[in-house]
């Protein structure tokens, strides 16, 4: 029993709670675990009786971490979204200052032929302690094939699978889905227009899965034509929205993959004089600043963008043998639904 590990709060221990309990810095923990000089007798006494009260165990990648000297850790990060790009950066930013780090952030651009070098010159110039993976990079194998060849440690932000051995933060995205489809189809809805996100992402095709689930669950027949493509931005949630609306049979409720496409679809409703919600029930996704400004306020799932970048960054910096953390999401009902017009 002694050697069992003691959690906190229901969780394994990690190097902030032995920051926190022994009253030290991360640093001091980070020396003490490490062995290292500038530690006083009594700090590290202090710090050795923590860890052995909680039961904590720093990994074998956690000391590779901290034995790097550099003192920053690179965020490669691309979003057609500047608010999800905002939330990322600031949560990672804020975990790294809590222990001295400096994040620099790098621009991923898919599309890129040079791609891939520009993260081995980023890595081989700056020489991070780690990386941070956020979506789509955090599925492109290329990247992580050649970050595992280096055994340079990273974290994978909202992925779209498990690989072993490797961190990751994330949401259920098809839960999400199943939830705001299951949601509309319990207000009446029967036809649901849903606008999918940018095909490169993993969370795309996670939500649509989600969303098809659910009708299947709810015994409504799926119709493609009440599937449209869309790139996680305004524009097209608009296009999709347009070409929804213009269907002999147009959907009485439509659920876009992001709130950036589903003010896209408020916007193509109000131009045709269609009143949300009494004449269409119009839902989103993320949960962002606009959901709140648009009229009428969106109906979305509420994703903890900067809080799972703070744990991102955590799994990262922290001396723990964790590997995944999975954040709940929320339905979050507001004014743009109802239960659809009368036949």
């Amino acid at each position: 029993m002694e050697n069992d590990p003691i959690t906190v709060s229901g969780r394994r221990p990690t190097i902030r709670d032995v920051s926190r309990l022994a009253g030290v810095s991360f640093k001091t923990v980070s020396r003490v675990i490490n062995d290292q000089q500038y530690v006083s007798a009594e700090k590290r006494e202090r710090v050795l009786g923590v860890m052995a009260e909680i039961g904590f165990q720093p990994s074998s990648a956690a000391r590779a971490l901290a034995g790097h000297k550099s003192h920053q850790i690179a965020l490669i990060c691309d979003n057609p979204n500047p608010w999800f790009v905002y939330e990322v950066q600031a949560g990672v930013r804020e975990r790294c200052e809590a222990d001295g780090v400096r994040m620099i952030a790098q621009p991923y651009d898919r599309a890129s032929p040079a791609l891939l070098d520009d993260i081995v010159a980023l890595i081989d110039q700056a020489h991070p302690d780690g990386l941070i993976l956020a979506p789509p990079a955090c599925d492109d194998r290329r990247v992580i094939e050649e970050l595992q060849r280096r055994r340079i440690p990273f974290v994978r932000l909202l992925p779209g699978g498990r690989i072993e051995g490797v961190p990751a933060t994330s949401i259920d995205n098809e839960q999400a889905a199943y939830r705001m489809t299951s949601y509309l189809a319990g207000l009446g809805h029967v036809r649901i227009g849903f606008v999918v996100g940018e095909r490169s992402y993993a969370a795309s095709s996670q939500r649509l899965a989600g969303h098809l689930r659910a009708l299947a669950d709810a015994g409504i027949a799926v119709d493609l034509d009440y599937i449209r493509q869309g790139s996680f931005d305004f524009a097209s949630g608009k296009a999709a929205a347009d070409a929804l609306l213009d269907l002999p049979a147009p959907p009485t409720a439509i659920f876009a993959a992001s709130d950036d496409m589903a003010a896209g679809t408020l916007v193509a409703a109000h131009r045709r004089g269609i009143q949300v919600p009494s004449m269409l029930s119009v839902a989103g996704f993320d949960d962002a600043p606009l959901a709140e400004i648009v009229w009428p306020p969106l109906t979305t799932i509420r994703q903890p963008v900067r809080r799972l970048a703070i744990e991102a960054a955590d799994l990262l910096l922290a001396q723990s043998d964790s590997i995944e953390r999975r954040l709940d999401f929320q339905l979050v009902e507001r004014e743009s639904t109802a239960a659809p017009p009368s036949a």
